[in-house]
């Protein structure tokens, strides 16, 4: 947030603030700067040059004009928008990310076993990867990182439940692609 409080200090009266955050609330950032009107969420997904989608995130404070102006600077960089209030994990992780603890449910009762489980995503949802393909993908570090803080800051939703798996996995240096073994193992 000091990044966006140096910015604001030094940037044009007229300048548009985004965040591409999907972990903290927009309107927290935005605390950060003068011009709240002026702020919003931008949120891309990886790998952003092939994936279409970008989330347009508007605070309660974020003017409609700053809005039409995150929209359409989407379109014009070849996005497809939708829109979103700004509430944790705006669309896509709201959804996702419950979703793959979820899964990881599934494997610490033993009713079904990780790679049979992305299997079945994959086979019988369509789904381009499994869950525990896409937080190995996105790094079990991270995907702990949102879970927790969702959790601290809704500690009554039960949707925002930490893993005993995913912790331990994470303290073992164990955090997917990036560390060359997660819930797969990646080294040749």
């Amino acid at each position: 947030m000091i990044f966006f409080s140096k910015l604001d200090k030094i940037s044009p009266k007229n300048t548009i603030f985004a965040s591409n955050t999907s972990s903290l609330p927009i309107s927290e950032i935005a605390q950060a700067v003068s011009r709240k009107d002026k702020f919003g969420g931008l949120h891309f997904f990886n790998p952003v040059p092939m994936m279409k989608l970008l989330e347009v995130i508007k605070t309660h404070e974020t003017s409609d004009a700053t809005f039409r102006t995150l929209l359409e600077y989407g379109l014009s960089i070849g996005k497809t928008t939708v829109e979103c209030k700004d509430t944790p994990g705006f669309i896509v992780n709201r959804l996702l990310v419950p979703y793959m603890f979820e899964a990881v449910k599934m494997f610490e009762r033993g009713d079904a076993s990780f790679q049979d489980i992305d299997t079945a995503m994959k086979l019988g949802a369509g789904y381009p990867m499994g869950p525990f393909e896409l937080m190995d993908y996105v790094g079990l570090d991270t995907t702990k990182f949102i879970v927790d803080g969702w959790k601290k800051r809704y500690p009554d939703d039960p949707t925002f439940q930490s893993s005993v798996i995913i912790d331990q996995l994470v303290a073992e240096g164990r955090l997917g692609r990036k560390s060359g073994e997660g819930f797969y193992n990646y080294k040749k």
